[in-house]
């Protein structure tokens, strides 16, 4: 096959930290080209010096497209070739129809007029093209995020796009939207479409990549035939060792009921006579770890979010007990005080303040704990930083390091610090390893363990049905915000817990 793009020889350095070391990448007309690596290890860095996001001159290296020298000063001049990235944050405006998302900036216009007629009839074809069916008015807000990610790439299809970049497109997706957006690929790679896919999802990577890089520490460890390769061996040069685990392993030691929920109803909060959550009971036990399953839109978020100081919903009813006692929940900080935390599973917007240090940052839940009256006491903000960075091992230059520059990973575990300074009986953890690596997903499993070794009760949600039944005890299935089904996790399986999905639709 013919190459399209050669980027040979990448270097790239920040202040004190070597991004990229000597990488080299190619890939060819009409392939998938799989893009690798735990979290740090140069994935988006080298995407965006692809993208002219760091411009030349600031990179050493050079980047040829359809056998052409490319200089990027800016995104621009990448997207004029054909070369489109799509970020794992979509870059769309909700209140704005579709059509106009796909054309901002790019208006269908005629002597500063824009062309509705000519927009309309252009947004209907990429549409056809990805598969959606919603009119060129419908409204980004109105749509889920699979079909916004469809959105996204038809935006790039207006742009005549050569190479496509996807980096984690179906972090957020359900598997049904993950499968149609593999599929859409497929399609792209028959019509001679390049695409560059990163992902953490390994076993989407070995259905659809035809080649696999695999960057570690910023240098480029491997190039695998995607044809001919187990996930074992991809994990291998990616963490630098065997992983022969995904799960570390447990013995549970479960004692009473330490949280109960019964009957709880929740509404949505734009539509009030329309039940979110309906009357759902469950129970967590000591040192228990129990899992939600369920499908995008089930109501596993609106549930945990409801129970965590009516963060979410109207028309909230039910009751709530810790330890047999009953507990009022209606505040966050009454949530907190009575000992339950939420983990949301958008940590950069709800989870951590990003532009502050990890020092700021795990303390906020509990002020109180380095206060004296109203003033905080730096030293102890500062032993209380240093002692959770140990003891969940944050990988960082200093507790004075801004959480926007720590890995997705070592997020995740300054969020579980925050809840943790806070003193939580019940933990809730809504997709605690989106967007993270299999290293750094290993991490914060061992940290759940060892959460409910200390006797904590915890809940986790997760899309990951795998993830699931590694992790758990006990699971719940939930579908169209009814509890469908309970199992022992040592008797369930990815075909069981579906099946109870599908009675349930059934039923419904």
């Amino acid at each position: 096959m013919t190459t399209i793009l050669e980027m040979h020889g990448i270097s790239k350095t920040f202040p004190g930290v070597v991004a990229l070391d000597d990488v080299s990448l190619k890939v060819a007309e009409g392939e998938i080209h799989a893009l690798v690596g735990e979290n740090g290890a140069g994935k988006s860095t080298l995407m965006k010096v692809l993208s002219g996001v760091y411009p030349h001159g600031s990179y050493e290296g050079s980047i040829s497209f359809q056998g052409e020298e490319c200089r990027f000063s800016g995104i621009a001049d990448s997207e004029r070739l054909g070369i489109i990235i799509i970020h794992q944050e979509l870059a769309l405006v909700p209140l704005l129809s579709i059509a106009e998302n796909i054309f901002l900036g790019n208006e269908q216009a005629s002597r500063g007029v824009i062309d509705w007629s000519a927009t309309f009839a252009r947004t209907r074809d990429l549409l056809k093209r990805v598969g959606l069916k919603e009119t060129p008015q419908t409204r980004v807000t109105d749509l889920g995020l699979g079909k916004q990610q469809l959105v996204e790439i038809a935006k790039a299809l207006s742009k005549e796009v050569k190479l496509l970049i996807l980096d984690e497109p179906t972090s957020s997706l359900n598997e049904t939207d993950s499968e149609a957006l593999l599929k859409l690929l497929l399609e792209f790679k028959a019509r001679g479409i390049a695409s560059i896919l990163i992902s953490h999802k390994l076993n989407e990577i070995a259905r659809v990549a035809d080649t696999i890089t695999v960057l570690r520490d910023g240098a480029a460890v491997s190039t695998l035939d995607g044809k001919d390769v187990s996930e074992a061996a991809i994990i291998r040069d990616m963490v630098g060792r065997s992983l022969t685990d995904r799960y570390p392993p447990r013995h549970p030691a479960i004692g009473e009921t330490v949280f109960e929920v019964a009957d709880w109803t929740v509404h949505h909060p734009l539509h009030s006579d329309r039940k979110v959550v309906d009357g759902v009971s469950f129970h967590v036990r000591r040192g228990e770890v129990v899992g939600i399953a369920g499908l995008m839109g089930a109501g596993r978020t609106e549930l945990a979010m409801s129970l965590f100081g009516r963060s979410y919903g109207v028309g909230i009813s039910g009751a709530a007990k810790i330890h047999g006692k009953p507990v009022d929940l209606s505040t966050v900080s009454k949530a907190i005080a009575a000992g339950l935390c939420y983990a949301t599973e958008d940590r950069k917007t709800y989870g951590l303040v990003l532009d502050e240090t990890i020092r700021r940052n795990i303390p906020l839940a509990r002020l109180a704990g380095i206060s004296n009256g109203i003033v905080v006491d730096e030293g102890r903000e500062l032993a209380v930083a240093r002692d959770y960075r140990d003891r969940i091992r944050i990988k960082s230059s200093s507790v004075g390091q801004e959480v926007v520059n720590l890995s997705g990973g070592n997020q995740q575990k300054v969020v579980l610090a925050k809840w943790l300074f806070a003193g939580p009986e019940v933990l809730i953890l809504d997709e605690p390893t989106r967007g993270i690596d299999v290293g750094a997903k290993y991490e914060i499993y061992a940290i759940i363990a060892e959460l409910a070794a200390s006797g904590k009760a915890i809940v986790v949600i997760s899309s990951e049905m795998p993830e699931l039944l590694g992790i758990t005890d006990r699971l719940y299935v939930m579908n169209e915000g009814r509890f469908a089904g309970e199992m022992a996790t040592a008797d369930a399986s990815q075909e069981k817990i579906m099946a109870t999905i599908i009675r349930a639709g059934h039923r419904n």
